[in-house]
């Protein structure tokens, strides 16, 4: 299951900000946003489309997880 975990670049290495359950040497895909350009992102489209009910975005995140 994908999981969001923010981590802390130094001296050339990322590391996890908590604990991962995680196999040694299992690998991973990593996907690098910095959390200031995800709130640019949100506070851009914030309320453009109106608000909707977490169940039903629930919803469609998982429909768009299964494809």
């Amino acid at each position: 299951m994908p999981r969001l975990v923010r981590a802390r670049y130094e001296k050339g290495v990322l590391k996890p900000l908590e604990p991962l359950e995680l196999r040694e040497g299992e690998e991973v895909l990593v996907r690098i946003e910095r959390p200031a350009d995800r709130r640019r992102i949100v506070e851009k489209f914030y309320g453009k489309r109106g608000s909707a009910p977490k169940e039903l975005l629930d919803e469609f995140m998982l429909e768009a997880e299964a494809q």
